[in-house]
């Protein structure tokens, strides 16, 4: 896979301008996520929340659904994901599995790239770091 520059205080942005977008009556926990795919293309999610807890949709999953729904076939490259409720909002555990899953191309897995805020700066995490030991059918 050819390299892509990468400018991830832009990813980050984007996701901090999806995350006001966020649907979180209940928790009050906006997040927003932003992934970048190979192409160049950007596509943004926000949390949306039901009263029914368990049928919410986290950020990190609807972005990667629409891209999905648009027809998107490169490669997932990165995620930054932000909530102004939290510094260093780390993806859920389903989540990192969906990253996973769509960290896959050509029979290849590529060890994507996962853009956090912390009071320092931005944090830059491998996949591989974050779910070491994911669900496969290999």
């Amino acid at each position: 896979m050819e390299e892509l520059k990468i400018d991830f205080n832009q990813l980050l942005k984007k996701a901090q301008d999806a995350s006001k977008n966020s649907y979180s009556p209940y928790s009050k926990f906006a997040v927003g996520a932003a992934c970048l795919f190979e192409d160049g293309k950007i596509y943004l999610g926000s949390n949306i929340e039901n009263a029914s807890y368990g049928l919410g949709l986290c950020a990190e999953r609807n972005a990667l659904s629409s891209a999905l729904c648009d027809g998107e076939k490169s490669q997932l490259v990165a995620i930054a994901v932000f909530s102004p409720n939290q510094k260093h909002c780390l993806p859920c555990g389903a989540c990192l599995q969906w990253l996973s899953e769509f960290s896959v191309m050509n029979g290849v897995h590529y060890d994507l790239q996962v853009v956090l805020e912390t009071d320092n700066g931005l944090k830059i995490y491998k996949l591989s770091e974050l779910l070491p030991h994911s669900f496969n059918f290999e």
